[in-house]
């Protein structure tokens, strides 16, 4: 599922994953991944090769307190959205839920809709901040500093605002391939004086910037009359 926001489900009741796991892939939008444990999880999170863009945690796990492992993972750096599912909404519980690093806290029995909602708008404000960070192929992408680090090369690629911003609403959209016109009115606003050769133009500078070879696209593809970001171009097999 290229281009499927990974999110890692964190829960011992085997029931409540796979539906969870069902309805947050129902659409292809997110890539549910399962732990059952705090080691578990522990070692999803800890495989260098993997990537979450939130979690779903819940509070009581047989090898420990949900909202101390949040805890733990802010200490160690990761700051990804994290919702806590609890069995209590007493307010003590909650505070003590966000004090812990938590970015939201549902309480059981949820709406799935409710829950879905609140993850998006979490990834969103995330995606926003000065903590996001995407891949993208080879790439290690960081919105808020407008740059493009390759790991592998020890190289970095600066980008100008737009060119940011495009890879940012294409990252965004996931599978769907993004029309010309909807890319152009996202980075550049309703402005009559802007066209879509300019898009095209700042599309043609990102591919010489990105692209393994340019003449033979491979991460930012041309789609359906638009064009698509593929997270998992130029990635070695």
């Amino acid at each position: 599922m290229a281009g499927a926001r990974p999110v890692l489900i964190v829960d011992d009741d085997q029931t409540l994953r796979q539906m969870l796991v069902e309805q947050l892939q129902v659409e292809g939008e997110f890539q549910a991944i399962e732990a059952a444990s705090v080691a578990e999880a522990s070692k999803k999170l800890d495989d260098s090769s993997a990537r979450f863009d939130a979690v779903i945690l819940d509070v009581t796990l047989p090898d420990g307190d949900g909202r101390d492992f949040c805890a733990e993972l802010r200490r160690q750096g990761k700051r990804v959205p994290v919702i806590m599912l609890t069995g209590s909404d007493d307010e003590k519980d909650v505070v003590k839920g966000l004090d812990a690093g938590a970015n939201d806290y549902v309480a059981k029995p949820f709406r799935i809709a409710e829950l879905l909602a609140r993850l998006r708008a979490q990834m969103r404000i995330f995606e926003n901040s000065e903590d996001a960070v995407f891949n993208i192929g080879p790439y290690v992408f960081r919105p808020s500093a407008k740059l493009l680090q390759e790991p592998a090369r020890n190289r970095r690629i600066r980008l100008t605002e737009k060119e940011a911003a495009i890879l940012k609403f294409l990252y965004r959209a996931g599978t769907r391939p993004v029309p010309r016109q909807v890319l152009l009115n996202e980075v550049w606003g309703y402005n009559a004086a802007v066209t879509t050769h300019t898009l095209e133009t700042h599309i043609y500078r990102l591919r010489q910037k990105i692209e393994p070879d340019p003449t033979s696209t491979c991460l930012l593809v041309t789609e359906g009359g638009g064009y698509r970001l593929n997270p998992q171009g130029g990635v070695a097999a």
